[in-house]
């Protein structure tokens, strides 16, 4: 789609939205929405690590606007008693997946995204420098979705080709490069399930 939409339009008529990369080093199918939460990376051609999280604002809710609202700088502290604590972080993804596997893009992959904070992967840290962050709409406490599986299938795929040095072992979960400070994708994130589906395509 890329262009702005409101949560309302974010269901895929067709399940799985087809997914391609664009110019621009934007998703082509995606929604875009342009967060303001990103600089330029020290070394643009260094991409190498496909980083997956999970957000859910309120904590175990779904649904809603809140996700863009933080990642765009515009969550209402007063909406919610969690949002009062985090309403001024300014941090983003690349991208994140709702529970119907719609996909809004918030910063274009060859920009660096505030999405990992302190890590490391390897002997390497600042992973923000290096990675593309993609977050699913969920938490530790419940599975995700089958569209969310299939999209982020579809999204990988349609990023490897351009960013070849993300090979399968460097796809890891915010927990793997945080791990005294995260635990997304959480215990309910089928690693299995994804890596078949990346192997099937």
């Amino acid at each position: 789609m890329n262009a702005q939409a409101s949560p309302s339009d974010r269901a895929t008529e067709a399940g799985v939205p087809c997914l391609t990369l664009g110019p621009g080093h934007r998703l082509d199918g995606a929604t875009f929405l342009a967060s303001p939460n990103h600089d330029e990376r020290p070394d643009p051609a260094d991409i190498s690590l496909l980083v997956i999280h999970a957000i859910s604002l309120p904590p175990d809710q779904f649904g809603g606007h809140w996700i863009d609202d933080l990642f765009l700088n515009r969550l209402d502290p007063a909406a919610h008693p969690y949002f009062a604590a985090i309403h001024t972080r300014r941090v983003s993804a690349h991208a994140c997946i709702f529970r119907d596997g719609a996909i809004t893009q918030y910063v274009p992959f060859d920009r660096r995204a505030w999405h990992a904070g302190e890590s490391r992967f390897e002997e390497r840290v600042r992973c923000n420098d290096f990675s593309i962050g993609i977050e699913l709409e969920g938490c530790d406490t419940q599975s995700f979705s089958d569209a969310q599986y299939a999209t982020l299938i579809a999204a990988t795929q349609a990023l490897l080709p351009h960013y070849p040095a993300i090979t399968p072992r460097r796809i890891v979960g915010h927990s793997d490069i945080a791990p005294v400070r995260k635990t997304d994708p959480g215990p309910h994130f089928d690693w299995a399930r994804f890596r078949a589906g990346l192997a099937a395509t």
